[in-house]
């Protein structure tokens, strides 16, 4: 539960008038159902808004949300608009629909039965300051509820999207029996370095690996902080049993590692990665058929 939820009132009203008044808007908004929600459906598509979805996919949702909204009104809580706010986000994040798409659209209800209401209170003006002012209360909370269940969907589904693309950027081969390859391309800051050496490291345990090569050719700069994770890397794979063969060490890092005192006759280094791969072989005593794509143990 995030802090909004957490000190959000137990109830949309904070007094018994105001209950009362929310009944009456309550039976008053299920009475004219068919009408006000045709009106809101009208208005996102004018206001062009939800463009990824069709105009019955916009009704179908506007119904489901304009039930749900009215629910909230009438129970006075908003757990079930919280569940029903993720399951809706869970939906429509997939087809492109963005966070001032769903900000808009609820608005755009709020107004379309506050006017509603207007027309209905507006020959009493007392009664109908007090209406809209039970009314917007919880309309506010209920547009919150459903802006923020939208905006924690999506940043989650970001996460989990942004975590698949950093596991695709490296990957961890196995080409030998015991022998891995971690072939790094583009830029490495701390958080991918440390997704790095989780997946070497599970890899490592997982397939038994005795020998990893970790080509670095396509890495045009490190930072500090990156080359020392590097060789925490190195470190770590060692005290896993495996030894770990760094390949494409271009001059600028190689001067970074000796820089933070990393001494580089401790760490195994080859110039290409095919190089690296012989090391790997003569380590694990593979013995390489001449002319011959195979290699066998002996």
């Amino acid at each position: 539960m995030n802090d909004l939820e957490a000190h959000a009132p137990a109830t949309l009203a904070n007094h018994e008038t105001d209950v009362d008044l929310l009944r009456e808007l309550v039976s008053h908004l299920r009475a004219n159902r068919t009408q006000l929600r045709q009106e809101w459906a009208r208005r996102i598509t004018e206001a062009q808004l939800l463009t990824a979805m069709s105009k019955d996919e916009i009704f179908k949702e506007a119904t489901s949300v304009y039930d749900n909204y009215v629910e909230a009104l009438k129970t006075g809580t908003l757990e079930a608009l919280q569940a029903y706010a993720r399951n809706l986000s869970e939906r429509i994040i997939p087809r492109g629909v963005e966070t001032h798409e769903v900000v808009g659209i609820v608005l755009l209800l709020r107004d379309v039965l506050a006017r509603s209401l207007f027309a209905k209170y507006r020959s009493d003006f007392a009664l109908l300051n007090r209406v809209l002012d039970a009314y917007e209360t919880a309309a506010n909370r209920i547009a919150n509820t459903v802006t923020v269940g939208f905006v924690q969907e999506r940043e989650r589904i970001i996460l989990e999207q942004q975590e698949a693309i950093r596991e695709l950027s490296t990957p961890v081969l196995q080409v030998r029996e015991r022998l891995l390859i971690l072939p790094i391309i583009g830029a490495i800051d701390d958080q991918r370095a440390r997704q790095l050496t989780e997946q070497l490291l599970r890899a490592i345990r997982t397939n038994r690996a005795k020998v990893v090569v970790i080509d670095i050719t396509g890495v045009a700069a490190i930072d500090t902080n990156v080359a020392n994770h590097l060789v925490q890397t190195v470190e770590a794979s060692r005290l896993l049993g495996a030894t770990v063969i760094v390949t494409g060490l271009s001059p600028k890092i190689a001067q970074i590692l000796v820089t933070i005192g990393v001494d580089l006759t401790k760490m195994n280094t080859v110039g290409d990665l095919q190089g690296g791969i012989e090391e790997a072989e003569r380590l694990l005593a593979y013995k390489v058929i001449p002319g011959g794509t195979k290699a066998s143990q002996t």
